[in-house]
This record gives structure tokens, C-alpha cells and sequence, in this order.
């Protein structure tokens, strides 16, 4: 499930909660309980790291060095 930013339209309170994408509005303030809206995020950035992905996405410090060196020439 992801998380969301939400903010409570009675106390204006801000927190987070994880809500399944279908119930985006379910979420309810953990202080006074009533309806909270949810915010829009500016998202996060990811980084694919493991197998399954190209080994040159995130090339090592000792490759890079090396490339610089070459390039240079």
C-alpha cells in the first residue's frame, strides 16, 4: 500500500497513512477522528539496484575513474 500525506479538515492536522490506492479518501485523523483530505506529494525518486536491470545504469567509482581518465586522453 502506499503512503499519503493527508491533512485533517477539522483540526488541520497534517500525518501520513497508508491507504490502498482504491480508498484514497478513507483515511481519518488520528487525533480527532474526523474525514482528513489528502495532499498532493511531489512523489520520490527511485533507484533500481540488483539483478534484472542494466549493469551500466550505476556503474562503480573505479569505473567511472577510469572512463574519466580515458576521455581525457
Amino acid at each position: 500500500m502506499p503512503t499519503y500525506q493527508y491533512e485533517c479538515r477539522e483540526c488541520r492536522k497534517f500525518f501520513d497513512a497508508y491507504v490502498p490506492i482504491k480508498n484514497r479518501d478513507s483515511a481519518r485523523c488520528p487525533t480527532c477522528g474526523n474525514t482528513a483530505r489528502r495532499l498532493i506529494s511531489p512523489g520520490a525518486g527511485f533507484l533500481f539496484k540488483g539483478s534484472g536491470f542494466y549493469v551500466t545504469d550505476y556503474r562503480s567509482k573505479e569505473y567511472e575513474e577510469k572512463r574519466k581518465a580515458e576521455v581525457g586522453k
